[in-house]
């Protein structure tokens, strides 16, 4: 089934415990924490006041939203990401393919990326915690072509995909990277935007979301959809999207 939740770092002026208390409200069920600002990297007690604060709350914790992008940050950061990522009761941990897109990198720092991936999922593995790569621009997961095959060069099984819509996207190409990442894709970021890049109300691109979610709903394997990127970084707007993404996820259950 699919679990609503939300990005913490969609409010990076809220504290852990307003985060908590904004995702318990609007009645979503889980919470990815992110490195950047409410659980810094081996900041432990940070990570155990964030568990604990979930556990309290009803909430799961999916995964911990590092800033580590393979093939760029230094490795030796890893080990202190995957044990934050243990502390806070987290099975994934969020990483970024590079920093440069799949046209713009060259075949040498293509296989650098790939063999990060593949030793922090390798060391992941010590601590119970999977990958779960981004897929986003300027990354080697800009394109679905690029991603699928990264994934196939990594060859690791403790390896899945996320997903995210790009701008405008249309629908029949959203749905077609989604069938395609399945049934490996654990998480779906949620958000609507447009060409421009400008965040949108969610229910702006229902036309969008309602196929894309009974596409991730259609085999009935637990996945996440998490919410993120809301208009003017607005709690009272995420509590209209937390509650249209929690009337489509009721219409697409089994």
């Amino acid at each position: 089934m699919l679990v609503p939740g939300l990005v913490s770092v969609t409010f990076r002026a809220l504290s852990v415990p307003e985060v908590v208390d904004l995702a318990r409200s609007c009645g979503l069920w889980a919470v990815e924490w992110g490195g950047g600002v409410h659980v810094p990297l081996h900041d432990l007690p940070a990570a155990r006041d964030a568990r604990n604060r979930c556990a309290d709350a009803g909430l799961t914790v999916p995964s911990y939203g590092s800033r580590y992008r393979a093939g760029v940050t230094d490795r030796a950061e890893w080990s202190g990401v995957v044990a934050t990522a243990a502390e806070l009761g987290a099975p994934q941990v969020r990483v970024r393919a590079g920093d440069s897109g799949s046209a713009e990198t060259s075949a040498e720092q293509r296989s650098v990326v790939v063999q990060a991936i593949r030793d922090a999922a390798e060391r992941a593995e010590d601590y119970g915690v999977r990958i779960a790569v981004d897929y986003r621009r300027h990354t080697l997961t800009d394109t679905l072509e690029s991603a699928t095959r990264l994934y196939a060069e990594v060859g690791h099984g403790s390896v899945a995909p996320c997903w995210q819509p790009r701008g405008a996207q249309d629908v029949a190409s959203a749905v077609e990277e989604v069938r395609t990442l399945l049934p490996r894709l654990t998480t779906a970021h949620v958000f609507s935007r447009n060409a421009a890049d400008d965040r949108l109300s969610l229910a702006a691109r229902e036309d969008l979301w309602r196929p894309v979610l009974a596409e991730l709903a259609r085999d009935g394997v637990d996945r996440y959809a998490l919410l993120e990127s809301v208009a003017d970084d607005s709690p009272e707007r995420f509590r209209i999207d937390a509650a249209a993404l929690l009337s489509w996820i009721t219409a697409v259950a089994p």
